[in-house]
Protein backbone atom coordinates (compact mmCIF):
# COMPACT_ATOMS: atom_id res chain seq x y z
CA UNK A 1 0.00 0.00 0.00
CA UNK A 2 1.88 3.30 -0.88
CA UNK A 3 1.06 6.25 0.76
CA UNK A 4 1.35 9.77 -0.28
CA UNK A 5 1.86 13.43 1.51
CA UNK A 6 -0.37 15.84 1.29
CA UNK A 7 1.06 17.47 -1.63
CA UNK A 8 0.87 14.85 -3.86
CA UNK A 9 -2.83 13.58 -3.27
CA UNK A 10 -3.93 17.28 -3.71
CA UNK A 11 -1.85 17.11 -7.26
CA UNK A 12 -3.66 13.37 -7.86
CA UNK A 13 -7.42 14.74 -6.96
CA UNK A 14 -6.49 17.82 -8.60
CA UNK A 15 -7.20 20.21 -5.44
CA UNK A 16 -5.03 22.69 -3.86
CA UNK A 17 -2.75 21.74 -0.96
CA UNK A 18 -4.92 23.72 1.49
CA UNK A 19 -8.12 22.18 0.81
CA UNK A 20 -6.81 18.74 0.96
CA UNK A 21 -5.81 19.66 4.53
CA UNK A 22 -9.23 21.38 5.46
CA UNK A 23 -11.07 17.84 3.96
CA UNK A 24 -8.82 16.08 6.61
CA UNK A 25 -9.19 18.26 9.65
CA UNK A 26 -12.72 17.70 9.06
CA UNK A 27 -12.50 14.04 8.29
CA UNK A 28 -13.58 14.01 5.34
CA UNK A 29 -10.50 11.75 4.24
CA UNK A 30 -9.01 9.00 6.19
CA UNK A 31 -4.81 9.45 6.69
CA UNK A 32 -2.45 7.72 8.45
CA UNK A 33 -0.38 10.25 10.86
CA UNK A 34 3.73 9.74 11.23
CA UNK A 35 5.91 9.67 14.17
CA UNK A 36 6.63 13.28 12.96
CA UNK A 37 2.92 14.26 12.92
CA UNK A 38 2.82 14.38 9.35
CA UNK A 39 -0.53 13.43 7.43
CA UNK A 40 0.33 10.72 4.92
CA UNK A 41 -2.75 9.39 2.54
CA UNK A 42 -3.32 5.75 0.73
CA UNK A 43 -3.77 5.60 -3.10
CA UNK A 44 -6.84 3.55 -2.23
CA UNK A 45 -7.90 6.67 -0.35
CA UNK A 46 -7.39 9.09 -3.40
CA UNK A 47 -9.27 6.24 -5.65
CA UNK A 48 -12.18 6.58 -3.34
CA UNK A 49 -12.27 10.42 -3.32
CA UNK A 50 -11.79 10.09 -7.29
CA UNK A 51 -14.34 8.12 -7.42
CA UNK A 52 -18.09 9.73 -8.64
CA UNK A 53 -20.75 9.48 -5.69
CA UNK A 54 -24.30 8.44 -6.33
CA UNK A 55 -25.62 12.21 -6.52
CA UNK A 56 -22.63 13.25 -8.82
CA UNK A 57 -23.54 10.94 -11.68
CA UNK A 58 -27.09 12.30 -11.75
CA UNK A 59 -27.54 14.25 -14.02
CA UNK A 60 -30.61 15.80 -15.90
CA UNK A 61 -32.37 13.75 -18.47
CA UNK A 62 -32.53 14.59 -22.70
CA UNK A 63 -35.80 14.16 -24.47
CA UNK A 64 -35.42 10.99 -26.38
CA UNK A 65 -32.06 9.82 -25.09
CA UNK A 66 -32.25 7.36 -21.93
CA UNK A 67 -27.80 7.25 -21.42
CA UNK A 68 -27.83 3.91 -21.95
CA UNK A 69 -25.69 1.99 -24.69
CA UNK A 70 -27.98 -0.55 -25.89
CA UNK A 71 -25.99 -2.42 -28.29
CA UNK A 72 -22.59 -2.10 -30.09
CA UNK A 73 -20.44 -4.20 -31.76
CA UNK A 74 -17.12 -3.67 -29.86
CA UNK A 75 -17.00 -7.08 -27.71
CA UNK A 76 -14.36 -5.32 -25.21
CA UNK A 77 -15.56 -3.15 -23.00
CA UNK A 78 -13.49 -2.36 -19.81
CA UNK A 79 -15.85 -0.15 -17.49
CA UNK A 80 -14.06 2.69 -15.03
CA UNK A 81 -14.11 6.32 -14.47
CA UNK A 82 -12.32 9.60 -16.42
CA UNK A 83 -8.87 10.13 -14.13
CA UNK A 84 -7.35 12.82 -16.11
CA UNK A 85 -8.47 15.01 -19.11
CA UNK A 86 -5.48 16.67 -21.28
CA UNK A 87 -7.14 18.72 -24.21
CA UNK A 88 -4.43 20.24 -26.31
CA UNK A 89 -5.14 21.66 -29.93
CA UNK A 90 -7.87 19.26 -32.34
CA UNK A 91 -6.79 16.33 -29.85
CA UNK A 92 -7.48 15.26 -26.23
CA UNK A 93 -5.48 12.61 -23.98
CA UNK A 94 -8.14 10.39 -21.53
CA UNK A 95 -6.82 8.24 -18.72
CA UNK A 96 -9.40 6.20 -17.43
CA UNK A 97 -9.34 4.21 -14.20
CA UNK A 98 -10.46 0.78 -14.22
CA UNK A 99 -9.87 -0.44 -10.88
CA UNK A 100 -6.36 -0.35 -10.21
CA UNK A 101 -4.98 -0.10 -13.82
CA UNK A 102 -5.31 3.33 -15.96
CA UNK A 103 -5.79 2.92 -19.86
CA UNK A 104 -4.63 6.10 -21.90
CA UNK A 105 -6.62 6.72 -25.14
CA UNK A 106 -6.12 9.71 -27.44
CA UNK A 107 -9.33 10.89 -29.04
CA UNK A 108 -10.69 14.02 -30.91
CA UNK A 109 -11.17 17.52 -28.74
CA UNK A 110 -14.66 17.08 -30.31
CA UNK A 111 -15.14 13.95 -28.57
CA UNK A 112 -13.95 14.99 -25.45
CA UNK A 113 -16.66 17.76 -25.67
CA UNK A 114 -19.63 15.80 -27.42
CA UNK A 115 -19.16 13.16 -24.54
CA UNK A 116 -18.69 15.67 -22.05
CA UNK A 117 -15.96 14.00 -20.64
CA UNK A 118 -14.74 15.45 -17.11
CA UNK A 119 -12.80 14.14 -14.32
CA UNK A 120 -14.68 11.51 -12.10
CA UNK A 121 -17.12 10.27 -14.79
CA UNK A 122 -18.31 7.27 -15.22
CA UNK A 123 -17.39 6.27 -18.78
CA UNK A 124 -16.38 2.43 -21.03
CA UNK A 125 -13.16 2.20 -22.92
CA UNK A 126 -14.74 0.19 -25.97
CA UNK A 127 -11.88 -1.98 -27.74
CA UNK A 128 -12.27 -2.90 -31.25
CA UNK A 129 -8.70 -3.57 -33.01
CA UNK A 130 -7.72 -6.16 -35.53
CA UNK A 131 -3.73 -6.65 -33.52
CA UNK A 132 -3.25 -7.02 -29.69
CA UNK A 133 -0.14 -7.16 -28.30
CA UNK A 134 0.83 -9.31 -25.60
CA UNK A 135 4.44 -8.66 -23.41
CA UNK A 136 6.05 -9.82 -20.49
CA UNK A 137 8.88 -7.82 -18.27
CA UNK A 138 12.37 -9.30 -18.52
CA UNK A 139 13.22 -11.28 -15.48
CA UNK A 140 17.11 -9.27 -15.58
CA UNK A 141 17.15 -6.36 -13.66
CA UNK A 142 16.91 -3.17 -15.75
CA UNK A 143 20.08 -2.08 -17.29
CA UNK A 144 21.53 -5.58 -17.74
CA UNK A 145 22.59 -7.54 -20.55
CA UNK A 146 19.36 -10.12 -21.89
CA UNK A 147 20.84 -13.78 -21.09
CA UNK A 148 22.32 -15.52 -23.92
CA UNK A 149 21.09 -19.30 -24.66
CA UNK A 150 24.66 -21.35 -24.19
CA UNK A 151 25.67 -22.16 -28.44
CA UNK A 152 26.46 -25.99 -29.04
CA UNK A 153 29.78 -26.88 -29.97
CA UNK A 154 30.77 -28.89 -32.73
CA UNK A 155 34.13 -31.50 -32.28
CA UNK A 156 36.27 -31.60 -35.13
Amino acid sequence: MALLTVRQAASRLGVGYSTLKHWIYEGRVRTSVTTGGHHRIAEAEVDRLLAPSATATERPSVPGHTGIIVSISGRNQLRGYVDEVRVEGLLAQVRLRIGDQTLTAVITRDAVEELKLRRGDDALAIIKSTEVMIAREAATPAGAPPARKPQARHRR
